[in-house]
This record gives C-alpha cells, sequence and structure tokens, in this order.
C-alpha cells in the first residue's frame, strides 16, 4: 500500500509525546467532524525510535501497520493533519512514528471517522471536557472549530497527566483561557512531588477534580444544561462513568440520547 502523506512538522514534547502534523501528497483531506479519528500507518521495515524496547515479533518487512488516531487539528482546516500521540514503547506503530522527521513518507486512511462528536449536543448546553494524556486531542478539535467569544454556552476541559511537562497544549490552552471568557481550562497533575520547579495548580486525579467542581468552575454545573465528555484512560472512564450516573447524568447512545459521551483510549 502506497505512503501517499508526508510529515509537515514535527513537534517533540518529551521523549514520549509528540505532535505530529500530516499533508497529502497530491490528494485532498476530507470533510471531518471534530472528535473523529484518522488511521496512520507505517510498513514493518520502518525504523523504530531508540526510545522503544526490541520487538519480540519483527512484522512482515513491507506489511503496513496501521491504528487509529484521534484528530487534534481543527475541522476548519484542510492544510494539515494534527495528531497528539504517546510513545508505547513495546508498540508496532508508535515508536515508528516517533522515528519520523519532516519530510518523510507516511500513510494516513483517506476516510476520517468516528461517533464522539458535538454532533448530539444542542449549542446552548455547556461542554465539560475531561481527558487524561493524549485524550485531549479530540478536545482540541472541537474547541479550535466552535470556540467563539461573547456566547453563553460555557466549555470547561480538565486535562490530568502525571507532569507538567506531559500537559501538551498547555500554553496554548492557557493563551485560549485568556482570551475566551467562557472557556475555562484545568491542568491537573497527579506527581508534583517529582516537579522541579513549585507546583502551584490542581493536583490529584479527574475523579478527584470533579468533587471540588463548584470551586473551581465559575458556573453552575447540571444535568439539565450540561454535556459531559470523557476521554482517555478507562479506568477513569469507567470511574467518572459510575460517579456521574448517580448524580444524574445518562450515558449517550443512538437509540437513547444522554448527556454523557466518552472514547477509551487503548
Amino acid at each position: 500500500m502506497k505512503l501517499n502523506s508526508k510529515v509537515a512538522q514535527k513537534v517533540e514534547l518529551t521523549p514520549e509525546l509528540i505532535i505530529l502534523r500530516i499533508v497529502p501528497d497530491g490528494w485532498a483531506l476530507p470533510d471531518f467532524k471534530p472528535g473523529q479519528f484518522a488511521v496512520l500507518g507505517l510498513p514493518g521495515k520502518a525504523e523504530r525510535t531508540k526510545y522503544s524496547d526490541p520487538e519480540d515479533n519483527l512484522p512482515k518487512p513491507d506489511k503496513l501497520i496501521k491504528r487509529a488516531y484521534s484528530i487534534a487539528s481543527s475541522s476548519e482546516n484542510k492544510e494539515y493533519i494534527e495528531f497528539y500521540i504517546t510513545l508505547v514503547r513495546s508498540g508496532a506503530l508508535t515508536p515508528r512514528l516517533f522515528a519520523l522527521n519532516p519530510g518523510d513518507d507516511v500513510f494516513l486512511g483517506p476516510k476520517f471517522t468516528g461517533m464522539f462528536t458535538l454532533d448530539m449536543v444542542d449549542q446552548q448546553s455547556n461542554l465539560i471536557m475531561l481527558s487524561t494524556g493524549t485524550g485531549l486531542a479530540p478536545y482540541m478539535s472541537m474547541i479550535r472549530t466552535v470556540l467563539e467569544p461573547n456566547v453563553s454556552r460555557q466549555i470547561a476541559i480538565a486535562h490530568g497527566a502525571r507532569h507538567s511537562w506531559d500537559l501538551g497544549y498547555r500554553s496554548e490552552l492557557m493563551t485560549l483561557r485568556s482570551i475566551f471568557n467562557n472557556l475555562h481550562y484545568i491542568p491537573i497533575i497527579s506527581r508534583p512531588k517529582d516537579e522541579l520547579l513549585h507546583w502551584s495548580g490542581t493536583t490529584g486525579h479527574i475523579q478527584d477534580i470533579w468533587k471540588q467542581r463548584e470551586e473551581l468552575l465559575p458556573f453552575a454545573v447540571d444535568p439539565q444544561n450540561t454535556h459531559i465528555f470523557l476521554c482517555g484512560n478507562p479506568a477513569m472512564i469507567d470511574d467518572m462513568l459510575v460517579i456521574l450516573t448517580e448524580q444524574g447524568y445518562k450515558e449517550h447512545s443512538k437509540r437513547s440520547p444522554g448527556n454523557i459521551h466518552f472514547e477509551r483510549y487503548w
């Protein structure tokens, strides 16, 4: 299968976190909805990053290894597709993606898909987006697409990571927070003792922070006017589903609309 795209930019946030911008080579990017995902791929013969573990089972050199990744760029951007990727040291694909450099070839699936979108949320409802790790990616696509000033809808993004240096997009989100008075960003770290400089922000886990929502958010959170999005660690999602259900929120499905939307990573 042809490697139909190229790496336009690679930002190394840490040895285990990168932002990749991919551009199609001779074809146009399709329309997509914020929150959807795309497929990236590389052949088995592609180089692996030095930070990866040795492979126990070597893939066939010409066989394309493919995985789905949430899109972080705005759906209105037709120049490139952006991905926020964490290294799985023992993985088949991410060690190869981490070895890529600008100009290198990569496969990008020509169709983008996924149900983790804002389609079923009315424009008046407030949005609370809870994430861990690279589960932040679909939220970046959402706010980069729909965020606008002087609207009544309130949007809150809570992003949990172990350390401050693992909080990708932190600078952008802090800037957006200063520009848009309806955007609220809460960076959270779970290991403040590891910080080189004192961390004065929020600590703990998403489940703990939810208990402090009335203190952290300047607007009332209620099942009648709020939709909750969960993305990232499956354990966080499972815990939050129990907590939210007990508080009157309802899991969304096609057949039975609700106000809890989630997407598990790994």
